[in-house]
């Protein structure tokens, strides 16, 4: 009957369609055995709607969605009636993958769902962080060494450079200056 999206592109399903006849015959019926019979007809109608709805696994039809579909039931007193007449139905229900929810509860379940999925969006985002700073990390490491390796390379060819420097200093440029103060043009 509904699909709720959420941030994050998530979606609920929610279903509304529920059997009110009994509760309604139970309502209008003034003898409390009669009563009693059609609220047990009731939850026993909630409980094959539970069932049939279950069945239908909504879950497996859209993504991303969690692996349960929310019946709406569009009153607290159709429910707790129901949950008198079968006390188990609530947990029945958690059994088959269905949240019954109500008014009171519909919005605070939506909200919470989709406070769980921002945490756990969060929570990968962290991961994924925590993962690139390893392997930044790791690369840094590697450029580390390679800018020693730089450094080393430098400092030698620095070295080369002020020997040669020195060569030509105290060696060649001695003797060009010699070679330069001969007269040999005159």
């Amino acid at each position: 009957d509904l699909l709720v999206y959420l941030a994050g592109g998530k979606q609920i399903v929610v279903d509304a369609k529920v059997p009110f006849a009994a509760y309604l015959d139970a309502a209008q019926d003034e003898d409390p055995e009669a009563r009693e019979r059609h609220l047990v007809r009731h939850a026993r109608h909630l409980r094959t709607h539970v069932n049939q709805l279950a069945d239908k696994q909504y879950w497996e039809s859209f993504d991303p969605t969690p692996e349960f579909v929310v019946l709406f039931v569009p009153g607290d007193p159709f429910l707790d009636a129901a949950l008198t007449a079968d006390s188990e139905l609530l947990e029945h229900a958690f059994a088959r993958n269905v949240i019954l929810a109500t008014p009171t509860t519909l919005i605070a379940l939506l909200r919470t769902i989709a406070h769980t999925w921002r945490q756990e969006a969060l929570s990968e985002d962290a991961a994924k962080i925590h993962q690139l700073g390893r392997e930044l990390y790791s690369r840094l490491g590697i450029v580390g060494g390679h800018l020693d390796k730089l450094g080393n390379q430098l400092g030698k060819a620095v070295d080369s450079f002020n020997s040669t420097v020195s060569s030509m200093e105290t060696r060649v440029t001695v003797t060009a200056r010699k070679l330069n103060d001969l007269d040999l043009y005159e």
